[in-house]
């Protein structure tokens, strides 16, 4: 059966968006702002996916996260419920540690870039720091889940260590911050 027979509705002409309840909010509500972001941080994840490039083992974990983070826009878009498990979070610490491993210890600030795809993935990692910051904003004004919470702080954490592992895998190298340089 299909979930959507038209794509348009016309609804939200007045400047607001049904939710998964059937209560509408405003599109610049604080609850739409974090749907947008996650909505954001998946697309950018999508296109890492896309780019060519050495297999690396991300691309899977990528994949499992874009599940993760359509999950996390239902959880917004029914207010009261809870999927993110602390499961999802653990499964991203593995990961982390596995990546990690492979990598030298920082020496310097990295500042974004040493490759497209690490380019890509130190932008997603902006955006999910921003998705972070629209769910506090909103747990400022109602109950959010805190697995959600720490998903998205252990999320952007990974994304980092997967920026600095394909910069290496992609022939490039990360740029280090370089203090008094013109």
């Amino acid at each position: 059966m299909p979930r959507l027979t038209r794509i348009y509705t016309r609804s939200g002409d007045d400047g607001s968006t049904g939710l998964a309840d059937g209560s509408r909010v405003r599109k610049d509500s604080a609850r739409i702002d974090a749907i947008g972001d996650i909505d954001e941080l998946n697309s950018l994840l999508g296109v890492l996916r896309a780019l060519p490039g050495e297999e690396v083992g991300i691309a899977p974990m990528l994949l499992s996260i874009q599940h993760r983070l359509f999950d996390i826009g239902g959880e917004l878009a029914m207010p009261g419920n809870d999927f993110a498990k602390p499961a999802w979070t653990e499964r991203l610490e593995a990961w982390l540690d596995q990546l990690n491993e492979q990598l030298p210890p920082l020496q310097e600030f990295i500042l974004p870039g040493g490759s497209l795809r690490a380019a890509h993935c130190h932008q997603a990692r902006a955006v999910c720091r921003r998705a972070e910051r629209a769910l506090l904003r909103l747990a400022a004004e109602e109950q959010v889940n805190s697995a959600t919470l720490i998903y998205l702080n252990r999320l952007s954490d990974l994304l980092f260590v997967m920026a600095r592992v394909l910069a290496r895998s992609d022939g490039g190298s990360e740029v280090l911050w370089q203090k008094d340089i013109e």
